[in-house]
């Protein structure tokens, strides 16, 4: 049965970003499906038949490397994993390229790390790239490069990395294609637990219900799918949550039918420059504001000034993106410092004008100014 709301989910995006997890594309012994890469294939080819665009964000590397390689389990330490990504990574981008030539579809390879988006020149060189391919009649393939991605340039997980590149495309569609079959409101394991078949007003209490259940073969679990939602229906774009071993999931999505969770925008759309400040790069630091400074951040339209930051977490230099947090821990914004953090440490909690004898001099009034400030959570 068709879902009206879906049909104008669908109608409306004029590009799909498909993520598929690794417990989508592995099979028990965590080789490669290949019948499922087949199938999927098939799917996206029908997607772009109907004239929208598709970006393919894959996970499954380790596991291609772990067939070739002959390890019976995943390894691990980093230089291990980052050894079978290495492998796996050409083996697994091969078997996409030749499913999707089959339905006579060309593919591209992206692989990106979380510079490539907290840089706002390459992130705009990223954009390029995809609406040229896009220009090619080609379907990019995104990757993180794990081969060389280390924690300080990491993304997280495919699926933050699906949810940044829904700040590139026009009018996106994002879908998440795990190994469940959307959210729970409990344990999906569970016999009393049931499907959440949309949620209408995405916030952080849904941290509060995903469940800790977690597969070893991926790297994230249903709190970073969330966390990946809620930064992409932030930015006014819709998600798809559903399961990608259901045959023909992408069919009944393409037809509107009412399979996983649809997670509805939470506000309108953002324009570009505050979609780049506040989902598309990866924060170099954090900013712990005090109530006064959150109110008037996040209520009142303000900059932040040095008085209202009670603690700075991380190291990095002026003019870097940083996240702003509550003291109970919630993300409110994110924005470009004017200081580096050791000169936020020597000035928080002082007024504008003690800032000179803390440093010697005042080259900005503001420690972000309210035009370069994205606010992510109301």
């Amino acid at each position: 049965m068709k879902d009206f709301v879906r049909q104008e989910v669908f109608q409306s995006c004029t590009t799909v970003i498909v993520k598929v997890g690794t417990n989508v594309l592995t099979d028990d012994s965590e080789r490669l499906d290949s019948e499922r890469i087949e199938q999927l294939a098939g799917q996206l080819s029908r997607v772009r038949e109907t004239g929208r665009r598709v970006v393919l964000v894959t996970s499954g590397a380790v596991g291609a490397g772990l067939e070739i390689l002959g390890l019976s389990r995943r390894p691990e330490s980093l230089p291990e994993l980052q050894a079978a990504a290495a492998v796996g990574q050409p083996s697994l981008i091969q078997r996409w390229d030749r499913a999707l030539s089959a339905c006579g579809l060309r593919s591209a390879q992206i692989l990106l790390t979380g510079n490539d988006f907290r840089n706002r020149q390459r992130y705009l060189n990223v954009r390029n790239t995809l609406r040229t391919l896009f220009d090619y009649d080609t379907i990019p393939i995104v990757n993180e490069n794990d081969t060389v991605s280390v924690q300080e340039i990491a993304l997280g997980d495919n699926d933050q990395l699906a949810s940044m590149l829904a700040t590139l495309v026009q009018s996106p569609l994002l879908v998440i294609l795990s190994s469940v079959d959307g959210l729970y409101d409990g344990a999906p394991s569970l016999a009393e637990s049931r499907l959440i078949p949309t949620v209408e007003r995405p916030d952080e209490s849904l941290l509060q219900v995903a469940s800790t259940e977690q597969s070893s073969r991926g790297r994230g679990g249903m709190k970073s799918k969330l966390r990946a939602i809620l930064a992409a229906t932030g930015m006014g774009e819709t998600v798809i949550l559903a399961n990608g071993r259901t045959a023909g999931v992408l069919d009944q999505i393409r037809e509107g039918e009412p399979v996983g969770t649809l997670f509805l925008p939470q506000s309108g759309a953002v324009q570009a420059w505050k979609r780049w400040l506040g989902f598309g790069a990866p924060p170099a630091g954090v900013l712990v504001l005090d109530s006064g400074a959150v109110r008037a951040v996040r209520e009142q339209g303000r900059s932040l000034l040095a008085v209202g930051i009670s603690s700075v977490e991380g190291v990095f230099e002026a003019g870097a993106l940083v996240a702003l947090r509550t003291a109970e821990g919630s993300e409110i914004a994110r924005g470009l410092a004017n200081y580096s953090s050791d000169e936020i440490r020597r000035i928080r909690g002082r007024r504008s004008d003690q800032i000179a004898a803390a440093l010697g001099h005042v080259p900005f009034g503001e420690v972000i100014h309210r035009d370069n400030l994205s606010v992510t959570r109301t």
